[in-house]
């Protein structure tokens, strides 16, 4: 059975609508945040947090009733989340949550350990003293947070100061190109830490870590601050690694 865009629905597209609809709310178009912009970040919150699973169908005609929205901003909405990696489109087959396999993230980690810490490098070597406070700053937001496996409204927050923590870092790089990859790539791997984060809530003293990087990063010991930042994404990388083959995926 097809809908009126041609997309077939399946037990699949069922799931997908009941897990938008959790996310779900209203819309307004206030000039600066359109509704298209709204319908981005809250779609790439439900699929990076795990609430739309990865492979799920994605049916355009659900996705309407479920946000009341026309067509014209859902479609432009998934197309950047495609541009971001997170939705995938085929012929005849429509819209999709993007697939994650242990490939994927192998491919993720690398191009995070190369291109992240270029861009904190360039960060300690550009950032003025701004910079420096906004980075001190987001580190004190960040340690205020608790994360507890068994309460998602905290693992959210916790996330959301996480991400704000790792882009603030490298935000003195100057290089906006080089700032979206990196956030491109942060909501890449946010997918898989949160899966392990629902199970164990952390594995090692993160804040920590954290601390050492920014502490050496506005006292620009550039070798010291990438190589703590290094063995901070290498060993998260590994961590992800082992938990996602443990539960099967290939």
């Amino acid at each position: 059975m097809q809908d009126r865009d041609g997309e077939t629905l399946d037990h699949g597209a069922e799931e997908s609508a009941d897990a938008m609809t959790a996310v779900a709310d209203g819309f307004i178009d206030d000039g600066k945040n359109t509704i298209a912009s709204q319908l981005v970040d809250r779609l790439r919150e439900a699929i990076v947090s795990g609430q739309l699973e990865a492979g799920s169908k994605i049916n355009l005609q659900k996705a309407r009733t479920v946000f009341q929205v026309s067509l014209s901003p859902l479609r432009e909405a998934l197309a950047r989340l495609i541009s971001d990696g997170l939705v995938t489109f085929e012929d005849n087959r429509g819209y999709r949550v993007a697939p994650m396999s242990l490939a994927d993230l192998e491919e993720i980690t690398s191009l995070r350990l190369e291109f992240e810490i270029y861009a904190l490098r360039e960060a300690i070597r550009l950032g003025d003293a701004a910079w420096e406070g906004n980075v001190v700053r987001a580190l004190h937001r960040l340690n205020k947070e608790k994360r507890e496996a068994d309460s998602p409204a905290t693992l959210e927050a916790w996330e959301q100061m996480h991400r704000a923590f790792h882009l603030t870092l490298i935000s003195g790089c100057g290089k906006p190109h080089l700032m979206q990859f990196c956030s491109v790539l942060l909501n890449l791997n946010d997918r898989y830490r949160r899966t392990f984060l629902r199970a164990t809530s952390g594995d090692r003293n993160v804040a920590f870590e954290h601390s050492e990087i920014a502490h050496a990063a506005v006292a620009r010991d550039a070798d010291y601050a990438a190589q703590k930042l290094h063995d901070h994404i290498r060993r998260t990388g590994g961590n992800l690694l082992t938990h996602i083959s443990a539960k099967g995926l290939a």
